[in-house]
């Protein structure tokens, strides 16, 4: 029994150049396009949507949703890691605020979080523990998830054995979506379905 799950990061934010995080920012115009787009492309089969609860995933969901008469649910564990003190800072800020920090932090975010932001391991704990339950509920659907680029991330590093600390060489641009196969007894594959528009 295969069971597909699509993972689709939201589009352009009012706040895209900035560490948005856990801020609750809502979709540009070209968001909104850039997310139609990319589902519009892969001919919607999905039994099941389920969202972020932030609004820049939770809207897009909904209409989705409404449009194909497809269910969606939210699950809080899959929403963005928090930034800390620089949630709402671009990055050009924090070079002129705290640039030694922000670089240790791109090179490894692991061993080198933001300010008061929450750590890595606790972020990978809470997705995968939704990465789980999500399979075993939905076992031989097709299912969409839509979440954030940190989300994206760490299930990509989690799926192919990818060292944490290399989590941002991992490239989710906005509406880009990566489908996962999953089947018994075989590594899961992931696949880019979907790049940047």
């Amino acid at each position: 029994m295969t069971t597909y799950i699509d993972l689709l990061r939201h589009g352009e934010t009012e706040n895209s150049h900035r560490y948005c995080g856990s801020s609750d920012y809502p979709l540009t115009r070209t968001g909104w396009q850039q997310m139609w787009k990319t589902t519009e492309d892969q001919t919607p089969q999905w039994q099941h949507i389920i969202t972020s609860p932030l609004i820049r995933c939770a809207d897009f969901a909904q209409a989705l949703g409404q449009r194909y008469s497809i269910s969606v649910t939210c699950d809080n564990r899959i929403r963005e890691i928090h930034f800390g003190a620089w949630e709402g800072c671009s990055a050009a800020e924090l070079q002129q605020s705290d640039a030694d920090a922000l670089s240790r932090f791109w090179q490894n975010p692991l061993d080198h979080p933001p300010p008061d932001g929450e750590h890595l391991l606790d972020f990978e704990a809470r997705v995968l523990s939704a990465w789980k339950d999500i399979q075993a509920q939905f076992c031989g659907k097709r299912i969409l998830l839509i979440t954030h680029g940190g989300v994206i991330r760490i299930l990509v590093c989690h799926i192919l054995h990818h060292p944490l600390e290399r989590l941002l060489d991992i490239d989710v641009c906005h509406a880009s979506m990566r489908q996962v196969c999953i089947k018994p007894d075989i590594l899961p594959r992931v696949t880019l379905v979907a790049g940047p528009h």
